[in-house]
Formats: structure tokens, C-alpha cells, sequence
């Protein structure tokens, strides 16, 4: 097989593993809140919201550190045992109590941190600047298959349901942890690509830690693991001042904010408006059916367009925020405002229209595919403008965007709609802007190496 032949294996295999991973921990996430309100135990006293803070504030904090974990033990590792403790947490469900609910999520929010300071390591490592935002796309075209075929069990499974038995919980719950493990066990097929005339050292490190032994310099000892690690969270933190992650550092905040409201709170609160008659609870596994096309379109559309880079991210990016607003509106008028914290029972209120399912799940649709607008150039984007310190910049950009996501789960609990889609709106517009101004600023970059090569 050919050296670009085993970077693209790569990439479709990474792609598979991170599909059955969240298939499994996005269907859990969708569909929590829901369960736990549903959950028969006077001792059991969890907040779905609640934990995924937890899991967001963690995974914020932890980034900062995971560069050095990946570093010591290889990427390849780091996402074999980080996929443990996502299939942990999953697990936890069948028999939950609140001890354990909360300490999985604390250590899924750590997991989460190397997970995808690795998974960004590998993409990047096995990209090229003509290749990044193909792979890309097409790893985020497979990611997001795991929020059709998880939706479309439980839409099946909770179809005509208005209560959500105990059987119903860990028949769910366990079909997931096994469709979590087969992923973890999948990143061990992944290999590492063959090296380049003037390859990379330190990305190439981050890929297998041994090859440290093969370091620069005849006679000169290799640095140690530690010191690398070290080095790993100093790149990280300094990475987090310079004019271009800050710039990004908006729109990147924007996607934590709207992650949790379409993997999160939407589901909820479709689920929870009884105007939508007995299928309201099986509704959700559809809403995230609709997500995943969405998401998968996009992913798969955008990544191909970054063939031709005539016209660079912008119109993307522009797109998604056309297709976000449109989405925010219509779920305003659709939605009644007191269905993210709408109790068991769920809710009687309208908003300003009569509730249609059809809009809904049109919005559901346009929710994920405006995502994929999002998250595909700014993997694109973060992969090219920091090709050479892929770690630590997939470090930060997940940073961010947890922290984002921990303080949405927070205010979930409290806020009605309107003012979710509000907070919504206004970082959207602002995280545009700002992309733009680092596109231009990564196009003004490339031509100028392309000056200075000639």
C-alpha cells in the first residue's frame, strides 16, 4: 500500500472507532436527562445537565495536560484506554446511583481530554496541506453516522413509551457499553504512516513514544518522556496567547455552546412537549437521527469542497451560521419555553405556532448540518495553521470548546428556551466574524510561503 494509501487507512479507521464510541456515549447523552427523570429510586438523585457539566468542566481543565499524557504513552494508547472510561460511564446506567454517576463523570471529562488530543494528533500527522481538510471531512463524516444508528434504536425501542421502565434502561445501556468497546479495540489497527524526506519529529513522537529513541542529534541523548511532556504543556499554554487561536477562540466557543444544545437540550425538550401526543419520548432517537444526516451530509459535502480552495472556509462557516439561525427560529416559534426544564411529566404550554413534529425534526436536521459547517474548517483550519504543534492546538481548541460546553449544561438547568437560543445568536454572530479575520489571516500565511518556496 502506498504511503498517502495507509495515511488515508488511517484516517476511515480512526473515523470507525470514533463512530461506535459515540454512537454509544452521544445516544447515553441525547437520552439522559430523559432516563434519569424516568428512573424508579427514592436514593438516586442526578441531574443529566448536571453531569454533563461536570464532564465539559473537566474535559476544559484537563486539556491543558493531555498533550503530556499523550505524549508519554502514544496516541494510540491514549485513545484505547480514554475509551475505557467513556464505555465505563455508559455502563454505569445499567445500575446507577448517584456516587457513581458522578465520579464517572469526572473521569469521562478527563478520558475526554486524551481522547481528542490524540485523535486531533493522528488526523494531523496523517494529513498533508492538500489533504487536511479531505480527512477531515471524511473523519467527521463517520463520526457523526453514530448519531443515526443509536437514534434509530431508541426510536424503535421507545416507540408509544411515556414512562421509561427499568427493563427498557438497561437493555438500552448495555447494548451500548458493547458497541463502545468494539470501538476502543479498533484504534489497535491503526498504524503509523510512513515518514516523509523532511518529516516532522516531534509530531511523529506524539505517534508511537518509543520512536523517541531514534531522536535528532548522533551521540546527544534523547530528551525524556517527562521533559517532553513538559515541553507538551508549555507549547499548549503558549499556543493559547498567539493572535490566531484567539481569534478562533470565539467561534470555537460558539460550537461548545451549540453542542450542548442540540446533543443535550434539544432531545429534552422534544421529549418533553406532550402537545407531540404519546411518541414524544421515542421522538428524541428520531430528532437525533435527523442531527446525524445533517451531519453527515455536511462532513462529507464540506470536506470534498476543501478540494477547491478558490473561495477558503468563509462561505462555509457563513453557511452554517445561515442554516444555525434559521434553526434557532424556527425552534422558537415552534418549542414552548419551559421545555428544557420541563418536569417527567413534560409540558402543556405552546410557543407561537401549533407544535409540529415535522418542524422539529427539520430543525434537527439543520442543527447538525450547520455543526459540520463549524467543526469541519475548524478542524481544517486548526490542522493547517498549526500542522507542526497539532497536539497542543487540538489541546486548546478542545479546551475551549468544553469549557463553553460545562457552562451551557450549567445554565440549561436554569434558563428558559428563549434565552438559550439568545446566548445562541449573539456568539454565533461574533464567532463568525472572528473566523473570517483568522481565514484571511491563514490565507495572507499560506501565500506567503507559497512566495517564499518559488
Amino acid at each position: 500500500m502506498s504511503p498517502e494509501g495507509k495515511k488515508l487507512l488511517n484516517i476511515v479507521i480512526l473515523g470507525f472507532g470514533f463512530m461506535f464510541m459515540f454512537t454509544a456515549f452521544q445516544t447515553c447523552g441525547n437520552i439522559e436527562q430523559t432516563v434519569l427523570k424516568s428512573f424508579n429510586s427514592t436514593d438516586f438523585h442526578g441531574s443529566g445537565y448536571t453531569s454533563m457539566a461536570i464532564i465539559y468542566g473537566v474535559f476544559s481543565a484537563s486539556n491543558m495536560i493531555a498533550p503530556s499524557v499523550v505524549t508519554i504513552i502514544g496516541p494510540q494508547l491514549s485513545m484505547f484506554f480514554s475509551g475505557l472510561l467513556y464505555s465505563g460511564y455508559i455502563a454505569m446506567f445499567i445500575y446507577p446511583y448517584t456516587w457513581s454517576f458522578y465520579t464517572a463523570s469526572v473521569l469521562v471529562g478527563v478520558g475526554a481530554a486524551v481522547l481528542w488530543t490524540a485523535q486531533g494528533n493522528v488526523l494531523a500527522i496523517n494529513s498533508s496541506e492538500s489533504t487536511i481538510g479531505r480527512n477531515s471531512g471524511i473523519f467527521w463524516a463517520l463520526l457523526q453516522f453514530s448519531l443515526f444508528f443509536g437514534n434509530l434504536y431508541i426510536y424503535f425501542a421507545w416507540h408509544g413509551h411515556d414512562h421509561i421502565t427499568d427493563k427498557d434502561r438497561q437493555t438500552v445501556f448495555i447494548s451500548l457499553t458493547v458497541i463502545s468497546l468494539v470501538g476502543c479495540f479498533l484504534f489497535f489497527l491503526i498504524r503509523k504512516p510512513d515518514p516523509e524526506p523532511a518529516a516532522n519529529e516531534a509530531a511523529e513522537s506524539l505517534l508511537q513514544a518509543d520512536s523517541t529513541e531514534s531522536s535528532s542529534g548522533e551521540g546527544s541523548p534523547p530528551p525524556g518522556l517527562w521533559s517532553q511532556a513538559l515541553e507538551a504543556f508549555v507549547k499548549a499554554c503558549k499556543m493559547f496567547a498567539t493572535p490566531e487561536m484567539m481569534l478562533l477562540s470565539i467561534s470555537i466557543g460558539y460550537t461548545g455552546l451549540e453542542l450542548t444544545f442540540y446533543s443535550g437540550v434539544y432531545g429534552t425538550c422534544i421529549g418533553a412537549m406532550t402537545r407531540f401526543g404519546h411518541d414524544a419520548k421515542s421522538l428524541i432517537g428520531l430528532s437525533g437521527i435527523c442531527i446525524g444526516i445533517g451531519e453527515i451530509l455536511g462532513g462529507g459535502a464540506f470536506g470534498m469542497m476543501n478540494r477547491c480552495r478558490r473561495f477558503g472556509r468563509n462561505p462555509v462557516v457563513l453557511l452554517g451560521l445561515v442554516t444555525h439561525y434559521a434553526a434557532f427560529y424556527l425552534i422558537f416559534l415552534n418549542i414552548a419555553p419551559d421545555a428544557p426544564i420541563a418536569p417527567e411529566g413534560g409540558t402543556d404550554l405552546q410557543a407561537f405556532i401549533s407544535p409540529s413534529v415535522g418542524v422539529a425534526l427539520l430543525c434537527s436536521f439543520l442543527l447538525g448540518l450547520g455543526d459540520s459547517c463549524f467543526n469541519t474548517q475548524l478542524l481544517s483550519i486548526i490542522g493547517f495553521t498549526f500542522h507542526d504543534n497539532s497536539a497542543p492546538a487540538f489541546a486548546v481548541f478542545k479546551f475551549i470548546q468544553s469549557i463553553m460546553a460545562a457552562l451551557a449544561f450549567f445554565y440549561s438547568n436554569y434558563l428558559l428556551l428563549h434565552w438559550q437560543l439568545l446566548i445562541l445568536v449573539l456568539t454565533g454572530f461574533l464567532g463568525c466574524i472572528t473566523f473570517f479575520l483568522a481565514e484571511w489571516r491563514a490565507e495572507s500565511s499560506r501565500r506567503e510561503s507559497d512566495y517564499d518556496s518559488i
